[in-house]
């Protein structure tokens, strides 16, 4: 039995060793294949997957020389000659001949690259962008779904033809279309309205002109329709246009604000999250609202605070990644410029170990604003016990590293604060260790 099974271990070793032999004359062989030069890309050296040729006669790879000219030269790579046209001419002649070549060198593992589709043109989106305009104003949704379809399909195509739509108007175009349409009737244009909103979020940014017909009133009452409803995606779209328009101008906050159901619509996105793209967006939203200064911030911040969004923040900042903390930290360090805000905030037990945790660990935002919160709430003249227990949960040590290491003066001026405050009330305390882990704590203890 031994040596048999030391037999069939010694077969198995030979044929290993004959795989691995075979496998590395294959790579010999591949190694030996010569690429035609003028098979290869003059920039990148690499074979050409999508020839194009220039004003001076040469021709590269499309990626590698819009590259070349998007970092602002105006020469042709290899002549040093100066570029009277930036017109791409496909070379179709050279792309066959090199797809000729692969098929006949597949035999060593070379894949025959694909032909590459024609990028969308300034003159295709400018003629679109006519058609759909047209469309809008005789309120014909299906031919608009059609054309819309259409700008779709070009946006999966290339990131290229992505950005010629961008830099062409398409997303003031579909504004203004989702505009009219809205206007129009939301119930009778629907499947359009869903079409143009599922664009959106990849349109920016728009103009002022388009930035005007997404913060019109059609398209706020639009937009908080899809957030309150069911359809997953288009909350999520919704959502995502709405954060990017709130941050460009405070009239649109303010119309948002006014429009019944938004707090509450956000709140929603956020306590069933959809993705964590959508419950950033929500929670960029609201700190917007809360952030600009108005006659109403209170009672916006104190509106919040009621359906739960501090319980909501906490839960996040427990273990979310770095950029979901950081905003979910924005918005509980906003609604503690209200009253309301601190109550809540104090209520919770987990509020403050949290906080500290945050400070030096997750990046220097999510530290300017832990330590923003814990200043706010340590200034309260009636809550000497949340000093103390900033000081038990190592907040003091964290502030004397913080100093160390050094910070913006902003913050700087808020830890002078704090180290002055808890040096009053450092006699009344017990340290305890502040790396306590949060990452196995049960959502409920939340609450």
């Amino acid at each position: 039995m031994i040596l048999s099974w030391r037999r069939r271990k010694s077969t198995r070793h030979a044929n290993k060793k004959k795989e691995f032999l075979a496998g590395e004359n294959l790579d010999m062989e591949m190694e030996e294949i010569a690429v035609p030069t003028h098979f290869r890309c003059p920039i990148s050296l690499d074979l050409m997957k999508d020839p194009v040729t220039l004003s001076t006669g040469m021709t590269y790879d499309r990626s590698s020389i819009e590259k070349w000219i998007e970092t602002g030269n105006r020469t042709c790579p290899a002549t040093n000659q100066e570029l009277k046209s930036f017109d791409q001419i496909p070379n179709h002649a050279l792309r066959r001949m090199i797809q000729d070549w692969c098929v006949e060198n597949r035999s060593y593992g070379i894949e025959r690259i694909p032909t590459p589709r024609i990028p969308v043109t300034k003159y295709e989106v400018s003629r679109i962008c006519e058609r759909i305009a047209a469309a809008a104003r005789l309120g014909d949704g299906r031919k608009c779904g059609e054309l819309v379809g259409k700008i779709k399909a070009w946006g999966k195509e290339s990131e290229r033809n992505k950005k010629c739509m961008v830099e062409n108007g398409i997303g003031c175009c579909l504004s203004a279309a989702l505009d009219s349409f809205a206007s129009i009737s939301m119930e009778d244009h629907v499947e359009i309205l869903l079409e143009i909103l599922s664009m959106l979020p990849w349109m920016f940014p728009v103009s002022e002109e388009g930035q005007s017909k997404l913060g019109s009133a059609g398209s706020l009452r639009c937009f908080l329709s899809f957030l309150e409803g069911k359809d997953l995606s288009a909350r999520q779209n919704a959502v995502l246009v709405l954060g990017k328009l709130l941050s460009l101008d405070q009239k649109h906050v303010d119309d948002f604000v006014e429009s019944e159901g938004a707090i509450e619509a956000l709140v929603g996105i956020i306590r069933e999250p959809i993705s964590p793209a959508a419950t950033k967006a929500a929670l960029t939203s609201v700190l917007f609202m809360i952030s600009f200064p108005s006659a109403a911030s209170d009672e916006i911040r104190s509106r919040f605070v009621e359906l739960g969004l501090v319980s909501l923040l906490l839960e996040i900042i427990v273990d979310a990644e770095r950029r979901l903390c950081e905003r979910a930290l924005g918005v509980l360090e906003g609604l503690c410029d209200c009253k309301q805000g601190k109550d809540k905030v104090l209520e919770n037990a987990l509020t403050i170990p949290l906080l500290v945790k945050k400070i030096l660990r997750i990046s220097e935002l999510a530290t300017e604003f832990s330590i923003a919160i814990i200043w706010k709430l340590c200034r309260i003249e009636t809550e000497e016990s949340v000093l103390i227990e900033a000081l038990q949960v190592g907040a003091f040590q964290k502030l004397l590293v913080l100093l160390q290491v050094g910070c913006g003066d902003g913050i700087k001026e808020k830890v002078t604060d704090l180290l002055k405050l808890f040096n009053l009330h450092s006699s009344k305390m017990d340290c305890v260790n502040s790396s306590m882990d949060f990452k196995n704590l049960k959502r409920p203890f939340l609450g």
